[in-house]
Protein backbone atom coordinates (compact mmCIF):
# COMPACT_ATOMS: atom_id res chain seq x y z
CA UNK A 1 0.00 0.00 0.00
CA UNK A 2 1.24 3.56 -0.72
CA UNK A 3 2.46 5.76 1.94
CA UNK A 4 0.53 8.79 0.33
CA UNK A 5 -2.33 8.84 -1.93
CA UNK A 6 -5.16 10.77 -3.43
CA UNK A 7 -8.68 8.85 -3.31
CA UNK A 8 -11.28 9.51 -6.32
CA UNK A 9 -14.74 8.46 -4.70
CA UNK A 10 -16.66 7.16 -7.61
CA UNK A 11 -20.16 8.66 -8.19
CA UNK A 12 -21.08 6.94 -11.47
CA UNK A 13 -19.01 9.23 -13.52
CA UNK A 14 -17.32 8.41 -17.12
CA UNK A 15 -14.35 10.52 -15.76
CA UNK A 16 -13.52 9.41 -12.89
CA UNK A 17 -10.57 6.97 -13.93
CA UNK A 18 -9.52 10.34 -15.84
CA UNK A 19 -9.52 11.60 -12.50
CA UNK A 20 -7.14 9.59 -10.99
CA UNK A 21 -4.96 9.31 -13.93
CA UNK A 22 -4.77 13.30 -14.07
CA UNK A 23 -3.56 12.65 -10.84
CA UNK A 24 -1.19 9.72 -11.78
CA UNK A 25 0.66 12.02 -14.38
CA UNK A 26 2.04 14.00 -11.21
CA UNK A 27 3.62 11.35 -9.89
CA UNK A 28 1.08 10.86 -6.99
CA UNK A 29 -0.70 7.74 -6.32
CA UNK A 30 -4.27 7.65 -6.92
CA UNK A 31 -7.10 5.31 -6.99
CA UNK A 32 -10.80 4.73 -7.62
CA UNK A 33 -13.07 3.93 -4.68
CA UNK A 34 -16.94 3.80 -5.26
CA UNK A 35 -18.87 6.38 -3.39
CA UNK A 36 -20.08 3.65 -1.15
CA UNK A 37 -16.84 2.56 -0.23
CA UNK A 38 -16.37 2.58 3.64
CA UNK A 39 -14.78 5.45 6.20
CA UNK A 40 -12.27 2.27 7.33
CA UNK A 41 -11.35 1.42 3.66
CA UNK A 42 -11.03 4.77 2.42
CA UNK A 43 -8.46 5.25 5.76
CA UNK A 44 -6.81 2.03 4.51
CA UNK A 45 -4.65 4.36 1.64
CA UNK A 46 -3.98 6.96 4.11
CA UNK A 47 -4.83 9.51 1.90
CA UNK A 48 -3.85 13.08 1.53
CA UNK A 49 -6.89 14.00 0.41
CA UNK A 50 -10.46 13.42 -1.29
CA UNK A 51 -11.91 13.84 -4.84
CA UNK A 52 -15.36 13.26 -4.91
CA UNK A 53 -16.30 12.65 -8.70
CA UNK A 54 -19.23 13.72 -11.09
CA UNK A 55 -22.10 11.50 -11.71
CA UNK A 56 -25.13 11.17 -13.97
CA UNK A 57 -28.20 11.54 -10.68
CA UNK A 58 -30.10 14.51 -8.98
CA UNK A 59 -28.66 14.31 -5.32
CA UNK A 60 -32.61 14.92 -4.45
CA UNK A 61 -33.18 11.71 -6.46
CA UNK A 62 -34.27 8.76 -4.47
CA UNK A 63 -31.67 6.59 -6.24
CA UNK A 64 -28.94 9.01 -6.23
CA UNK A 65 -25.73 7.05 -5.34
CA UNK A 66 -25.37 6.52 -1.70
CA UNK A 67 -22.35 8.01 -0.12
CA UNK A 68 -21.26 8.43 3.57
CA UNK A 69 -21.16 11.89 4.02
CA UNK A 70 -18.80 11.91 7.27
CA UNK A 71 -16.45 11.50 4.33
CA UNK A 72 -16.19 15.70 4.23
CA UNK A 73 -15.28 15.32 7.26
CA UNK A 74 -12.45 13.03 7.24
CA UNK A 75 -9.76 15.38 8.28
CA UNK A 76 -7.97 15.52 4.97
CA UNK A 77 -8.77 18.33 2.05
CA UNK A 78 -11.84 17.33 0.13
CA UNK A 79 -12.86 18.38 -4.10
CA UNK A 80 -16.04 17.69 -5.09
CA UNK A 81 -16.36 18.10 -8.98
CA UNK A 82 -19.59 18.35 -10.77
CA UNK A 83 -22.03 16.17 -8.83
CA UNK A 84 -19.51 16.25 -6.26
CA UNK A 85 -20.00 20.05 -5.31
CA UNK A 86 -23.75 19.36 -5.66
CA UNK A 87 -23.46 16.54 -3.09
CA UNK A 88 -21.28 18.88 -1.00
CA UNK A 89 -23.75 21.90 -0.80
CA UNK A 90 -26.47 19.16 -0.01
CA UNK A 91 -25.08 17.75 2.51
CA UNK A 92 -24.35 20.38 4.42
CA UNK A 93 -27.30 22.36 4.31
CA UNK A 94 -27.37 24.05 0.73
CA UNK A 95 -30.04 23.91 -1.48
CA UNK A 96 -29.55 22.26 -5.18
CA UNK A 97 -32.07 22.52 -7.76
CA UNK A 98 -32.38 21.67 -11.39
CA UNK A 99 -30.80 24.43 -13.68
CA UNK A 100 -32.76 26.96 -15.53
CA UNK A 101 -30.26 26.79 -18.51
CA UNK A 102 -28.26 23.52 -18.76
CA UNK A 103 -24.49 23.44 -19.19
CA UNK A 104 -23.24 21.32 -21.41
CA UNK A 105 -19.86 21.35 -23.26
CA UNK A 106 -17.37 24.58 -23.57
CA UNK A 107 -17.95 27.30 -21.30
CA UNK A 108 -16.42 30.13 -19.84
CA UNK A 109 -16.04 31.32 -16.31
CA UNK A 110 -14.73 33.89 -13.94
CA UNK A 111 -12.83 33.87 -11.01
CA UNK A 112 -14.71 36.42 -8.17
CA UNK A 113 -12.09 35.57 -5.44
CA UNK A 114 -8.68 34.76 -4.28
CA UNK A 115 -8.38 31.21 -4.15
CA UNK A 116 -5.28 28.17 -3.13
CA UNK A 117 -7.32 26.14 -5.52
CA UNK A 118 -6.60 28.60 -9.03
CA UNK A 119 -3.10 30.09 -7.67
CA UNK A 120 -1.55 31.48 -10.85
CA UNK A 121 -4.29 30.89 -12.82
CA UNK A 122 -6.05 34.19 -14.94
CA UNK A 123 -8.84 35.34 -13.97
CA UNK A 124 -11.18 34.32 -17.33
CA UNK A 125 -10.68 30.31 -17.24
CA UNK A 126 -12.06 28.05 -20.32
CA UNK A 127 -13.78 25.01 -19.06
CA UNK A 128 -15.99 21.94 -19.84
CA UNK A 129 -19.58 21.32 -18.59
CA UNK A 130 -21.76 18.82 -17.81
CA UNK A 131 -24.53 19.46 -15.62
CA UNK A 132 -27.88 20.11 -15.58
CA UNK A 133 -28.46 20.99 -11.60
CA UNK A 134 -27.01 23.94 -9.75
CA UNK A 135 -26.15 25.34 -6.44
CA UNK A 136 -28.14 28.12 -5.56
CA UNK A 137 -27.58 28.33 -1.93
CA UNK A 138 -24.39 27.67 -0.22
CA UNK A 139 -23.80 25.63 3.31
CA UNK A 140 -22.84 27.89 5.90
CA UNK A 141 -19.05 29.08 5.78
CA UNK A 142 -18.70 28.25 1.84
CA UNK A 143 -17.86 31.36 -0.23
CA UNK A 144 -18.43 31.84 -4.21
CA UNK A 145 -15.03 31.99 -6.10
CA UNK A 146 -15.83 31.94 -9.23
CA UNK A 147 -18.85 31.57 -11.36
CA UNK A 148 -19.82 30.95 -15.24
CA UNK A 149 -23.03 33.12 -16.64
CA UNK A 150 -25.67 30.87 -15.31
CA UNK A 151 -24.28 29.33 -12.38
CA UNK A 152 -22.13 28.86 -9.65
CA UNK A 153 -18.97 27.54 -10.66
CA UNK A 154 -16.61 27.38 -8.30
CA UNK A 155 -16.49 27.32 -4.18
CA UNK A 156 -14.22 26.92 -1.04
CA UNK A 157 -14.71 26.70 2.87
CA UNK A 158 -10.73 26.91 3.82
CA UNK A 159 -11.56 26.23 7.36
CA UNK A 160 -13.40 23.03 6.66
CA UNK A 161 -11.31 21.51 4.31
CA UNK A 162 -13.50 21.57 1.56
CA UNK A 163 -13.21 23.05 -2.22
CA UNK A 164 -15.73 22.37 -5.12
CA UNK A 165 -16.10 22.75 -8.92
CA UNK A 166 -18.95 22.73 -11.40
CA UNK A 167 -16.73 22.00 -14.42
CA UNK A 168 -14.45 18.81 -15.13
CA UNK A 169 -11.17 19.57 -14.71
CA UNK A 170 -9.89 16.36 -15.69
CA UNK A 171 -11.08 16.63 -19.21
CA UNK A 172 -8.25 18.32 -21.92
CA UNK A 173 -11.11 20.32 -23.03
CA UNK A 174 -10.82 22.69 -19.72
CA UNK A 175 -7.60 24.03 -21.12
CA UNK A 176 -6.00 24.70 -17.44
CA UNK A 177 -7.36 21.30 -15.89
CA UNK A 178 -4.38 19.61 -14.81
CA UNK A 179 -3.16 23.01 -13.09
CA UNK A 180 -6.11 23.00 -10.96
CA UNK A 181 -5.81 19.20 -9.94
CA UNK A 182 -2.02 20.11 -8.99
CA UNK A 183 -3.25 23.36 -6.79
CA UNK A 184 -5.42 20.86 -5.03
CA UNK A 185 -2.70 17.79 -4.65
CA UNK A 186 0.23 19.73 -4.24
CA UNK A 187 -0.58 23.00 -2.58
CA UNK A 188 -3.78 22.20 -0.90
CA UNK A 189 -2.94 18.32 0.40
CA UNK A 190 0.68 18.97 0.53
CA UNK A 191 1.37 15.52 -1.49
CA UNK A 192 4.82 15.01 -3.00
CA UNK A 193 5.82 13.73 -6.45
CA UNK A 194 7.49 10.61 -5.41
CA UNK A 195 5.29 7.52 -6.97
CA UNK A 196 7.39 7.30 -10.00
CA UNK A 197 8.29 3.90 -11.81
CA UNK A 198 11.56 3.02 -9.68
CA UNK A 199 9.59 3.80 -6.62
CA UNK A 200 7.00 0.91 -7.78
CA UNK A 201 9.21 -1.39 -8.75
CA UNK A 202 11.03 -1.34 -5.51
CA UNK A 203 8.14 -1.27 -3.37
CA UNK A 204 6.58 -4.03 -4.79
CA UNK A 205 9.61 -6.32 -4.93
CA UNK A 206 10.29 -5.61 -0.82
CA UNK A 207 6.21 -6.46 -0.52
CA UNK A 208 6.58 -9.72 -2.97
CA UNK A 209 9.44 -10.65 -0.88
CA UNK A 210 7.74 -10.06 2.43
CA UNK A 211 4.99 -11.97 1.29
CA UNK A 212 5.98 -14.91 -0.18
CA UNK A 213 9.20 -15.29 1.80
CA UNK A 214 10.97 -18.77 0.63
CA UNK A 215 7.73 -20.24 -0.92
CA UNK A 216 7.40 -21.10 -4.29
CA UNK A 217 5.23 -19.08 -6.93
CA UNK A 218 3.69 -19.61 -10.59
CA UNK A 219 2.21 -17.03 -12.72
CA UNK A 220 0.04 -17.28 -15.69
CA UNK A 221 2.42 -16.09 -18.40
CA UNK A 222 0.17 -15.30 -22.06
CA UNK A 223 3.41 -13.53 -23.76
CA UNK A 224 1.50 -10.34 -23.58
CA UNK A 225 2.76 -7.00 -21.80
CA UNK A 226 0.86 -7.51 -18.63
CA UNK A 227 1.84 -10.99 -17.36
CA UNK A 228 5.56 -10.40 -18.92
CA UNK A 229 6.23 -7.23 -16.87
CA UNK A 230 4.46 -8.93 -13.81
CA UNK A 231 6.49 -11.90 -14.06
CA UNK A 232 9.76 -10.08 -14.30
CA UNK A 233 8.66 -8.08 -11.71
CA UNK A 234 8.10 -11.24 -9.24
CA UNK A 235 10.84 -12.82 -10.60
CA UNK A 236 13.09 -10.18 -9.32
CA UNK A 237 11.79 -10.38 -6.08
CA UNK A 238 12.04 -14.27 -5.97
CA UNK A 239 15.63 -14.72 -6.77
CA UNK A 240 18.48 -15.66 -4.23
CA UNK A 241 21.07 -13.35 -5.58
CA UNK A 242 22.29 -14.80 -9.07
CA UNK A 243 20.80 -18.17 -8.03
CA UNK A 244 17.77 -19.75 -9.22
CA UNK A 245 14.29 -17.83 -9.09
CA UNK A 246 11.46 -19.19 -7.10
CA UNK A 247 9.22 -18.17 -9.83
CA UNK A 248 7.81 -20.90 -12.59
CA UNK A 249 6.12 -19.26 -15.15
CA UNK A 250 3.08 -21.13 -16.88
CA UNK A 251 2.54 -20.54 -20.27
CA UNK A 252 -1.04 -22.54 -21.28
CA UNK A 253 -2.07 -22.96 -24.90
CA UNK A 254 -5.83 -22.56 -24.61
CA UNK A 255 -6.40 -23.24 -27.89
CA UNK A 256 -7.74 -19.74 -28.63
CA UNK A 257 -4.29 -18.05 -29.25
CA UNK A 258 -3.42 -16.11 -32.36
CA UNK A 259 -0.97 -18.00 -35.42
CA UNK A 260 2.21 -19.46 -34.25
CA UNK A 261 1.61 -17.59 -30.80
CA UNK A 262 2.35 -20.59 -28.54
CA UNK A 263 6.05 -21.09 -30.52
CA UNK A 264 6.96 -17.51 -30.27
CA UNK A 265 6.26 -16.26 -26.80
CA UNK A 266 7.78 -19.92 -25.35
CA UNK A 267 11.08 -18.32 -28.01
CA UNK A 268 10.73 -14.83 -26.69
CA UNK A 269 10.45 -15.19 -22.69
CA UNK A 270 12.51 -18.34 -22.00
CA UNK A 271 15.31 -17.16 -24.55
CA UNK A 272 15.20 -13.71 -24.50
CA UNK A 273 14.55 -12.81 -20.81
CA UNK A 274 15.41 -15.88 -18.63
CA UNK A 275 12.32 -16.64 -17.14
CA UNK A 276 12.11 -20.04 -15.90
CA UNK A 277 9.32 -21.36 -18.32
CA UNK A 278 6.81 -24.64 -18.71
CA UNK A 279 4.42 -24.71 -21.60
CA UNK A 280 1.65 -26.73 -21.20
CA UNK A 281 -0.27 -27.23 -24.45
CA UNK A 282 -4.37 -28.14 -23.15
CA UNK A 283 -6.03 -26.93 -26.56
CA UNK A 284 -8.41 -30.04 -26.74
CA UNK A 285 -8.84 -30.00 -22.87
CA UNK A 286 -9.64 -26.00 -23.69
CA UNK A 287 -12.10 -26.40 -27.37
CA UNK A 288 -14.21 -29.21 -25.99
CA UNK A 289 -15.43 -27.57 -22.83
CA UNK A 290 -16.10 -24.60 -25.30
CA UNK A 291 -18.06 -27.11 -27.71
CA UNK A 292 -22.11 -25.72 -27.96
CA UNK A 293 -21.04 -22.70 -25.99
CA UNK A 294 -22.33 -19.26 -27.57
CA UNK A 295 -23.12 -16.31 -24.23
CA UNK A 296 -19.91 -14.55 -24.00
CA UNK A 297 -19.62 -14.59 -20.27
CA UNK A 298 -20.04 -18.62 -20.00
CA UNK A 299 -17.19 -18.63 -22.62
CA UNK A 300 -14.84 -16.42 -20.24
CA UNK A 301 -15.41 -17.94 -16.57
CA UNK A 302 -15.35 -21.48 -18.91
CA UNK A 303 -11.25 -20.50 -19.65
CA UNK A 304 -11.35 -18.87 -16.48
CA UNK A 305 -11.78 -22.01 -14.33
CA UNK A 306 -9.78 -23.69 -17.07
CA UNK A 307 -6.63 -22.17 -16.09
CA UNK A 308 -6.77 -22.63 -13.02
CA UNK A 309 -7.28 -25.97 -13.15
CA UNK A 310 -4.34 -26.18 -15.43
CA UNK A 311 -2.17 -24.29 -12.77
CA UNK A 312 -3.25 -26.21 -9.93
CA UNK A 313 -2.56 -29.79 -12.02
CA UNK A 314 0.95 -28.26 -12.86
CA UNK A 315 1.26 -26.45 -9.24
CA UNK A 316 1.01 -30.03 -8.12
CA UNK A 317 4.02 -31.25 -10.32
CA UNK A 318 6.14 -28.54 -9.70
CA UNK A 319 5.38 -28.98 -5.97
CA UNK A 320 6.56 -32.64 -6.05
CA UNK A 321 10.12 -31.26 -7.66
CA UNK A 322 10.67 -28.06 -5.98
CA UNK A 323 8.45 -27.86 -2.62
CA UNK A 324 4.93 -26.43 -1.71
CA UNK A 325 3.44 -23.65 -4.10
CA UNK A 326 1.14 -21.45 -2.67
CA UNK A 327 1.15 -18.40 -4.59
CA UNK A 328 -0.38 -17.49 -8.21
CA UNK A 329 1.02 -14.44 -10.13
CA UNK A 330 -1.44 -13.01 -12.43
CA UNK A 331 -1.33 -9.30 -14.56
CA UNK A 332 -4.09 -7.95 -13.90
CA UNK A 333 -4.56 -4.42 -14.34
CA UNK A 334 -6.81 -1.92 -13.52
CA UNK A 335 -9.29 -1.29 -16.21
CA UNK A 336 -9.89 -5.62 -15.45
CA UNK A 337 -10.71 -4.69 -11.83
CA UNK A 338 -12.91 -1.98 -13.26
CA UNK A 339 -14.82 -3.67 -15.10
CA UNK A 340 -15.18 -7.28 -13.74
CA UNK A 341 -16.13 -6.10 -10.20
CA UNK A 342 -17.84 -2.48 -10.98
CA UNK A 343 -15.51 -0.62 -9.14
CA UNK A 344 -17.54 2.89 -10.59
CA UNK A 345 -19.74 3.36 -7.55
CA UNK A 346 -23.42 2.83 -9.02
CA UNK A 347 -21.90 1.41 -12.51
CA UNK A 348 -22.81 -1.77 -13.92
CA UNK A 349 -20.42 -4.48 -14.52
CA UNK A 350 -19.74 -4.18 -18.09
CA UNK A 351 -17.75 -7.61 -18.36
CA UNK A 352 -16.19 -10.42 -16.24
CA UNK A 353 -12.07 -11.11 -17.22
CA UNK A 354 -11.15 -14.03 -17.40
CA UNK A 355 -8.04 -13.23 -14.29
CA UNK A 356 -10.72 -11.50 -12.44
CA UNK A 357 -14.33 -12.25 -12.25
CA UNK A 358 -13.72 -15.56 -13.86
CA UNK A 359 -11.94 -17.22 -10.70
CA UNK A 360 -13.49 -20.44 -8.94
CA UNK A 361 -14.65 -19.18 -5.48
CA UNK A 362 -12.61 -21.83 -4.17
CA UNK A 363 -9.15 -21.33 -5.31
CA UNK A 364 -6.48 -23.37 -3.66
CA UNK A 365 -3.45 -20.96 -5.07
CA UNK A 366 -3.29 -17.37 -2.86
CA UNK A 367 -3.32 -14.08 -5.70
CA UNK A 368 -0.31 -11.83 -6.09
CA UNK A 369 -1.70 -9.02 -8.76
CA UNK A 370 1.35 -6.72 -8.79
CA UNK A 371 0.03 -4.55 -11.15
CA UNK A 372 -3.63 -4.10 -10.36
CA UNK A 373 -3.48 -0.72 -9.56
CA UNK A 374 -1.73 0.02 -12.64
CA UNK A 375 -3.11 1.37 -16.45
CA UNK A 376 -1.30 -0.40 -19.11
CA UNK A 377 1.10 2.60 -20.20
CA UNK A 378 1.95 2.82 -16.66
CA UNK A 379 3.23 -1.27 -16.81
CA UNK A 380 4.86 0.01 -20.24
CA UNK A 381 6.94 2.63 -17.94
CA UNK A 382 7.49 -0.10 -15.33
CA UNK A 383 8.59 -2.82 -18.15
CA UNK A 384 11.11 -0.14 -19.48
CA UNK A 385 12.41 0.96 -16.20
CA UNK A 386 12.82 -3.27 -15.35
CA UNK A 387 15.10 -3.34 -18.66
CA UNK A 388 12.98 -5.60 -20.76
CA UNK A 389 12.65 -5.55 -24.78
CA UNK A 390 10.75 -3.39 -26.36
CA UNK A 391 9.57 -6.16 -28.75
CA UNK A 392 7.24 -7.24 -25.26
CA UNK A 393 6.43 -4.25 -24.22
CA UNK A 394 5.11 -3.05 -27.66
CA UNK A 395 2.86 -5.79 -28.39
CA UNK A 396 -0.83 -4.60 -28.40
CA UNK A 397 -3.01 -6.18 -25.87
CA UNK A 398 -4.45 -9.22 -26.13
CA UNK A 399 -7.46 -10.06 -24.06
CA UNK A 400 -7.04 -13.34 -21.71
CA UNK A 401 -9.89 -15.78 -23.24
CA UNK A 402 -8.41 -15.17 -26.74
CA UNK A 403 -9.76 -15.67 -30.30
CA UNK A 404 -12.86 -17.30 -28.51
CA UNK A 405 -14.51 -13.56 -27.63
CA UNK A 406 -13.62 -12.87 -31.05
CA UNK A 407 -15.62 -15.49 -32.67
CA UNK A 408 -19.00 -14.60 -31.92
CA UNK A 409 -21.15 -17.63 -31.40
CA UNK A 410 -19.34 -21.27 -31.01
CA UNK A 411 -15.67 -21.74 -31.42
CA UNK A 412 -14.86 -24.47 -33.28
CA UNK A 413 -11.52 -25.66 -35.09
CA UNK A 414 -13.00 -24.92 -38.03
CA UNK A 415 -13.65 -21.24 -37.17
CA UNK A 416 -10.73 -20.66 -35.13
CA UNK A 417 -8.50 -21.53 -38.45
CA UNK A 418 -10.31 -18.96 -40.51
CA UNK A 419 -9.96 -16.47 -37.95
CA UNK A 420 -6.49 -16.92 -36.81
CA UNK A 421 -5.68 -16.36 -40.73
CA UNK A 422 -7.59 -13.51 -40.99
CA UNK A 423 -6.20 -11.82 -37.85
CA UNK A 424 -2.45 -12.64 -39.09
CA UNK A 425 -2.92 -10.69 -42.05
CA UNK A 426 -4.65 -7.42 -40.22
CA UNK A 427 -1.61 -7.42 -37.91
CA UNK A 428 0.64 -7.57 -41.29
CA UNK A 429 -0.11 -5.30 -42.83
CA UNK A 430 -0.66 -3.21 -39.71
CA UNK A 431 2.99 -3.40 -39.14
CA UNK A 432 3.96 -3.13 -43.05
CA UNK A 433 2.28 0.20 -42.76
CA UNK A 434 4.38 1.24 -39.94
CA UNK A 435 0.95 1.81 -37.62
CA UNK A 436 1.30 -1.31 -35.16
CA UNK A 437 2.65 0.47 -32.18
CA UNK A 438 0.79 4.07 -33.45
CA UNK A 439 -2.49 1.90 -32.54
CA UNK A 440 -4.12 0.68 -29.28
CA UNK A 441 -5.42 -2.59 -30.60
CA UNK A 442 -6.25 -3.97 -33.87
CA UNK A 443 -7.74 -7.53 -35.00
CA UNK A 444 -9.88 -9.35 -37.12
CA UNK A 445 -13.57 -10.72 -35.51
CA UNK A 446 -15.85 -13.22 -36.89
CA UNK A 447 -19.13 -13.29 -37.21
CA UNK A 448 -21.73 -15.42 -37.53
CA UNK A 449 -22.78 -13.76 -40.42
CA UNK A 450 -23.32 -15.32 -43.65
CA UNK A 451 -23.59 -13.74 -47.08
CA UNK A 452 -23.57 -14.27 -50.59
CA UNK A 453 -20.53 -13.34 -53.05
CA UNK A 454 -19.25 -13.85 -56.20
CA UNK A 455 -15.87 -15.54 -57.11
CA UNK A 456 -14.63 -16.50 -60.13
CA UNK A 457 -18.02 -16.35 -61.77
CA UNK A 458 -19.22 -18.80 -58.92
CA UNK A 459 -21.64 -17.78 -55.97
CA UNK A 460 -20.11 -18.45 -52.40
CA UNK A 461 -22.20 -18.08 -49.62
CA UNK A 462 -19.34 -17.72 -46.79
CA UNK A 463 -18.40 -16.09 -43.37
CA UNK A 464 -18.45 -12.12 -42.83
CA UNK A 465 -15.05 -10.63 -41.38
CA UNK A 466 -15.22 -7.41 -39.22
CA UNK A 467 -11.44 -5.69 -38.54
CA UNK A 468 -11.20 -3.26 -35.29
CA UNK A 469 -8.40 -0.79 -34.99
CA UNK A 470 -8.89 1.54 -32.27
CA UNK A 471 -6.69 4.33 -30.26
CA UNK A 472 -6.78 4.55 -26.65
CA UNK A 473 -4.76 5.71 -23.51
CA UNK A 474 -5.91 3.04 -20.98
CA UNK A 475 -8.71 0.86 -22.47
CA UNK A 476 -11.22 2.18 -20.82
CA UNK A 477 -13.10 4.26 -23.21
CA UNK A 478 -11.40 4.18 -27.15
CA UNK A 479 -11.71 5.53 -30.51
CA UNK A 480 -11.98 3.87 -33.91
CA UNK A 481 -9.04 4.61 -35.85
CA UNK A 482 -9.49 6.03 -39.12
CA UNK A 483 -7.12 3.36 -41.09
CA UNK A 484 -5.74 4.78 -44.49
CA UNK A 485 -7.73 3.63 -47.16
CA UNK A 486 -4.73 2.17 -48.56
CA UNK A 487 -4.43 -0.09 -45.83
CA UNK A 488 -7.94 -1.16 -45.34
CA UNK A 489 -8.24 -1.98 -49.72
CA UNK A 490 -4.99 -4.34 -49.39
CA UNK A 491 -6.48 -6.29 -46.10
CA UNK A 492 -10.07 -6.64 -47.27
CA UNK A 493 -8.30 -8.15 -50.70
CA UNK A 494 -6.17 -10.42 -48.77
CA UNK A 495 -8.62 -11.22 -46.36
CA UNK A 496 -11.40 -12.44 -49.16
CA UNK A 497 -8.66 -13.88 -51.89
CA UNK A 498 -6.46 -15.69 -49.02
CA UNK A 499 -8.91 -17.05 -46.08
CA UNK A 500 -11.15 -19.69 -47.39
CA UNK A 501 -14.73 -19.22 -46.16
CA UNK A 502 -14.67 -15.46 -45.74
CA UNK A 503 -16.51 -13.60 -48.79
CA UNK A 504 -16.99 -9.94 -47.02
CA UNK A 505 -14.96 -7.57 -44.93
CA UNK A 506 -16.28 -4.73 -43.17
CA UNK A 507 -14.73 -2.14 -40.64
CA UNK A 508 -16.21 -1.04 -37.00
CA UNK A 509 -16.05 2.49 -36.46
CA UNK A 510 -17.53 2.48 -33.20
CA UNK A 511 -16.07 3.78 -30.38
CA UNK A 512 -15.92 3.48 -27.05
CA UNK A 513 -18.74 3.81 -25.24
CA UNK A 514 -21.00 3.20 -26.49
CA UNK A 515 -19.19 0.40 -27.96
CA UNK A 516 -16.50 -2.46 -26.25
CA UNK A 517 -13.16 -2.79 -27.64
CA UNK A 518 -13.71 -6.56 -27.79
CA UNK A 519 -17.09 -7.30 -29.56
CA UNK A 520 -17.59 -10.08 -26.71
Amino acid sequence: METQSIVVLDFGAQYSQLIARRIREQNVFSVVLPCTASLEEIGSYSPLGIILSGGPCSVYDADAPPADPRVLQFGVPVLGICYGLQFMVHELGGKVRAAEKREYGHATIEKVAESELFRGLPKVLAVWMSHGDEAVELPAGFQLIARSPNAAAAIENVESKMWAVQFHPEVHHTRLGTEILRNFVFNICGAKPSWTPQHFIDATVANVRNTVGQGHAICALSGGVDSAVAATLVDRALRDGQGPSHLTCIFVNNGVLRKDEFEKVQRTLRDNSGLHLVAVDATERFLSKLKGVTDPEKKRKIIGNEFISVFDKEAHRIEKEEGEVQWLVQGTLYPDVIESRSVRGPSQTIKTHHNVGGLPEKMKLKLIEPLKDLFKDEVRKIGRDLGMPEEILQRQPFPGPGLAVRILGEVTPERLAILRHCDDIVVSEIKKAGLYTKIWQSFAVLLPVMSVGVMGDQRTYAYTCAIRAVHSEDGMTADWVPLPYEVLKTISSRIVNEVKGVNRVVYDVTSKPPGTIEWE
